[in-house]
Parts: structure tokens; C-alpha cells; sequence
């Protein structure tokens, strides 16, 4: 699969297969396109927390809160992403021009872990709605929980849906 094929094929899924498992060779494929995502100094300001298991299932009760993402108490992963500290350069830039380089980081490595999940035929729902308290208690977190990211294979019959989108010309302004 090229750049676009995956770009085309990567949707929010919203119905898993819960009795799938993830494979362990796919999830460190997964795990590894997230750390070469590029981040503000290379400093990496995040960390992944991979929940399996009755850890997943509560992880999921914890992004389910007034109705919302129940797909998430079917999906077998759930990857917590935690933010780190900036190392000194990012927070020295971070404060001179007044920009959150932290979300922006998280922001790729996210997009590069959802990219290769999709290229390893899995699916995932990026999650912002979510209860930091209670997911910082279940992992053992001391920084703020960022997103959660479901992660695994879409149950049988659930279709790639049209992706709505702007025109180009919506979003595209090319100056010389």
C-alpha cells in the first residue's frame, strides 16, 4: 500500500471484532512507525501505555463517559497516549513563540501509528473524549492523558465508508 492507498483505506472504526486478537508482531510494527514520527527537537514528548486485556475493558469504561464511544468496549487495544515533559530546546521555543509543540507531536505520532495500523490490515479510533483521572489511576500515569487509540480488526462486514471531505480548493491557497 502507497501513502494515498492508506490514506484512502484509514477510517475511525467504530465496530470491532472483539474476539480478534492483535497480533504481537503488528502491534511492535505499530509501536515502531509511532517512534519515528518526527516531533519538535526529537524530543518525544509523549508515551504509549498499551492496555490489553480487563486493563483495555477499563480503559474503555473510561472513554465511554454520558454515551459516548461505546464501539471502544469491543476494541481488544487500547494505546494510551500520556504527554512528557518538552526536553529543554522544545520548551525554551514552546515559550519564545507561544506554541503547544507537545499536542502538535502527539498530533503525528498518531497520525503515523493510525497509518500503519491500517497498513497492517488492523483498524482505530482516535479518542479525545476520555476521563484522564481515571485512566492516569489504571495506568499509573503522573502526566495528562492526550488521546486513547482503539486498535484492532474491524468486525466482519463493517464497510469502508465514502469519506466526506472539503474540496482542495477549500483548503488550498497557493501564493508566488
Amino acid at each position: 500500500m502507497n501513502f494515498t492507498e492508506i490514506a484512502k483505506a484509514r477510517q475511525s472504526c467504530r465496530k470491532y471484532d472483539a474476539k480478534r486478537e492483535v497480533e504481537r508482531e503488528k502491534l511492535t510494527a505499530i509501536l515502531e512507525a509511532a517512534r519515528l514520527a518526527p516531533s519538535a527537537c526529537n524530543g518525544q514528548p509523549y508515551h504509549f501505555t498499551v492496555c490489553r486485556g480487563e486493563k483495555a475493558k477499563a480503559v474503555a469504561q473510561a472513554v465511554m463517559g454520558m454515551g459516548m464511544n461505546k464501539f471502544a468496549a469491543d476494541a481488544p487495544v487500547m494505546i494510551v497516549i500520556s504527554e512528557r515533559p518538552y526536553v529543554k530546546t522544545a520548551a525554551l521555543g514552546a515559550k519564545v513563540k507561544h506554541n503547544d509543540y507537545r499536542s502538535i507531536d502527539i498530533g503525528i505520532t498518531a497520525a503515523y501509528l493510525t497509518a500503519e495500523a491500517t497498513a497492517q490490515g488492523l483498524d482505530t479510533c482516535i479518542l479525545g473524549w476520555l476521563d484522564d483521572d481515571k485512566i492516569r489511576a489504571l495506568c499509573g500515569l503522573d502526566q495528562p492523558v492526550r488521546l486513547v487509540i482503539t486498535l484492532g480488526y474491524a468486525a466482519e462486514g463493517d464497510p469502508l465508508r465514502t469519506k466526506k471531505r472539503k474540496d482542495l480548493d477549500e483548503l488550498v491557497t497557493e501564493l508566488s
